[in-house]
C-alpha cells in the first residue's frame, strides 16, 4: 500500500539551511544564528517581539538612530569546557546585534520596552497625522 506524504517545501529548506551550517561551522565561517522576531503594525504603534531566550534583561540594549532601531544582546563571557564537541549548535552565541528599520511615522522619542519570559518587545508609537480638514470660503 502507498502513503501519501504531504510535501513540505519550507522544512526542505531548513534541512538545507542546517547542513549548510554545519559544512561552514567545519570551515569556521558558519555566521552566528540570529533571534527570531516579530515585527508588526496596529493602528496606533509598531510593535517589534524578539525571542531571547538564555539572557537578562541586563545584557540587553536597544538603540535608536535616523529611523534604525537597533537592538544588541550580550552575554557575560561563561567558563566553557574545550573538551566539548558539538554535533548540533543552534543556541544563541554571546553576542547578536539584529536592526530594523521604522518607518517614517515612528515616533522614536517615545519608545517603549518590555522584557519577559525570555522575550523582547519594543513598542514604538505612530505620530499622530494632520487629518486633512475643510475649509469654508467666505465671500
Amino acid at each position: 500500500m502507498t502513503t501519501l506524504v504531504k510535501w513540505a517545501p519550507f522544512q526542505d529548506f531548513d534541512t538545507v539551511e542546517r547542513r549548510m551550517r554545519r559544512v561552514l561551522e567545519d570551515f569556521g565561517v558558519a555566521p552566528a544564528p540570529l533571534p527570531a522576531a516579530d515585527m508588526y503594525e496596529t493602528e496606533a504603534e509598531l510593535v517589534v517581539e524578539l525571542d531571547v531566550p538564555g539572557y537578562q534583561e541586563r545584557e540587553l540594549a536597544l538603540e535608536v538612530s535616523d529611523h534604525t532601531l537597533t537592538i544588541r544582546g550580550e552575554r557575560k563571557e561563561e567558563k566553557e569546557k574545550n573538551d566539548k564537541t558539538f554535533y548540533l549548535h543552534e543556541r544563541l552565541e554571546r553576542h547578536f546585534e539584529r536592526a530594523f528599520t521604522l518607518p517614517p511615522e515612528a515616533d522614536a522619542e517615545h519608545i517603549e520596552a518590555t522584557f519577559k519570559t525570555g522575550v523582547l518587545a519594543v513598542h514604538v508609537p505612530k505620530i499622530q497625522q494632520a487629518k486633512p480638514r475643510t475649509i469654508a470660503i467666505k465671500a
